[in-house]
């Protein structure tokens, strides 16, 4: 089974929720962070700890953090995946640092430019992957299409789609549509080792297809808030709109309430996990700072099943293809 370092000071809730969700993950973790307060969480669990003494805040400049706390739990952890002593890392702590903290640590994959952020939404029966969503505000073509190669590996091994399809989002389906960067990038996708189906509008973000969709940082950022957004508007409208009538009929509050339950899971951004970082030398999940231990237990098996279905393998033969 793959090993991965857990930064257990990540998160809002860290570190009473993120020992937790490790111990209930029932997977291969290290404990990366202040050991006087993980030893007594871990009880009779037995995962091991690697200690740091070193906290990053969400406020902290990321780079100069890094500088300044070199044994910060983020900073350790991603010491051991350049090290080879594990095969990833999650942090739900500053995805800034985080980045950073791969990027100079870790290292880029052979052949990628800049790593992206890759979030897996609620939407079709599976989810769908959008990136850029947020490490890369400008991007060149070139950026593009990498990151529609590195998002396609990442649905056939965290989706299990087979040839799963890539989308530009753009303002409109014909080739000739949008910026000078999207025209060219609609070229070279057409050229590019995936299954690209053209364009797409912001409306296909939910759609069933495509199954990819590729876009600046920028873009791609304000797209998935307004996402997510969006959803919770939608099942707060939905059970506004339901109170009265199920305070009346505890009959019907009996049939629809598990449905609602249902719904508002699926929708909510933390269904599907943390975000992955692709292009670096490991598996690196950047989960909510607002995990709960279920949530963390959640990212971290996803984090190993990416690990062992050969993520870092997939990538790197699309990009030499």
């Amino acid at each position: 089974m793959a090993r991965i370092a857990l930064d257990a000071m990540g998160g809002d809730h860290a570190p009473v929720e993120t020992v937790a969700g490790a111990v209930a993950s029932g997977v291969d973790v290290v404990l990366v962070g202040d050991e006087a307060q993980l030893a007594p969480l871990v009880g009779d669990s037995g995962l091991p700890i690697v200690h740091a003494e070193d906290v990053i805040d969400m406020a902290d400049d990321p780079a100069k953090a890094l500088r300044e706390k070199r044994r910060s739990s983020i900073a350790v952890a991603a010491q051991l995946v350049a090290d080879g002593e594990v095969d990833g890392m999650v942090s739900a702590g500053s995805t800034g640092a985080v980045m950073a903290a791969s990027a100079m640590i870790i290292g880029r994959l052979e052949g990628v430019s800049r790593p992206a952020i890759a979030a897996v939404i609620p939407a079709g029966e599976r989810g769908k992957i959008v990136l850029d969503a947020g490490a890369n505000p400008d991007v060149t073509t070139k950026h593009l299409v990498q990151f529609a190669i590195m998002g396609s590996a990442l649905a056939e091994t965290r989706l299990g789609i087979v040839e799963p399809t890539v989308g530009l989002l753009n303002i409109g389906h014909e080739p000739g549509k949008g910026r000078d960067q999207e025209r060219a990038a609609h070229d070279a996708l057409e050229k590019a080792p995936i299954n690209f189906i053209g364009n797409v509008e912001g409306y296909e973000i939910v759609a069933d297809q495509p199954d990819v969709i590729v876009t600046d940082g920028f873009t791609g950022n304000v797209a998935l808030k307004t996402s997510e957004a969006t959803s919770r508007f939608v099942m707060a409208a939905i059970k506004h709109e339901l109170g009265e009538v199920l305070t009346e009929r505890p009959d019907l509050a009996e049939l629809f309430a598990p449905r609602l339950a249902g719904l508002g899971e699926k929708l909510h951004p933390e269904s599907h996990g943390g975000a992955s970082l692709l292009g670096v030398k490991g598996v690196v999940t950047i989960a909510h700072g607002s995990s709960s231990r279920a949530v963390m237990a959640n990212v971290l098996r996803m984090t190993v099943a990416e690990a062992e279905r050969h993520l870092l393998d997939r990538i790197r033969a699309g990009l030499q293809a």
